[in-house]
């Protein structure tokens, strides 16, 4: 796994969003964006994370940033999660994995006595060129937005 780091430059990505809407990198020039990795839509850790920085969403945008959640979901059940917690920010459905592969957070995982490959929950912070700020590895779900505040 060949995950991004700080100072990397972000690969190009076009994927659709929750309501098939193609989504590219380059939507965000000049714009500071937040790109959060999430397992499985509705499950407990996904739905905590994403409601947290649903709730700062204002706070978030005030200090200038964008967000974009990611897994590997159908655009059926981004929707389906959207519009259940009314997030105010797409979700990708990249089921092609096409952005968890040029961000690097596909590979093996453990839980609960169980190996398998999977999507690491890691967020990145990329600036206005496009360029990765920070990484957060060690995503706290319930306290996210104070993480990326910080």
């Amino acid at each position: 796994m060949n995950t991004l780091q700080a100072g990397d430059k972000v690969p190009y990505f076009e994927v659709n969003d929750q309501d098939g809407n193609v989504i590219k990198l380059s939507d965000f020039k000049g714009k500071k964006l937040v790109v959060f990795f999430y397992p499985k839509a509705s499950t407990p850790g996904c739905t905590a994370e994403a409601c947290n920085l649903r709730d700062n969403y204002e706070e978030l945008q005030s200090k200038g940033y964008q967000i974009l959640g990611v897994s590997a979901d159908s655009e059926k059940r981004q929707s389906n999660f959207k519009d259940k917690y009314e997030f105010p920010f797409p979700l990708l459905a990249d089921t092609e994995k096409e952005v968890i592969n040029a961000f690097g957070v596909w590979g093996y995982k453990k839980f609960m006595g169980k190996e398998y490959d999977g999507i690491h929950r890691k967020t990145f912070l990329i600036d206005e060129e496009g360029i990765v700020e920070r990484v957060i590895d060690k995503v706290k779900t319930k306290d996210h937005a104070a993480q990326i505040l910080e």
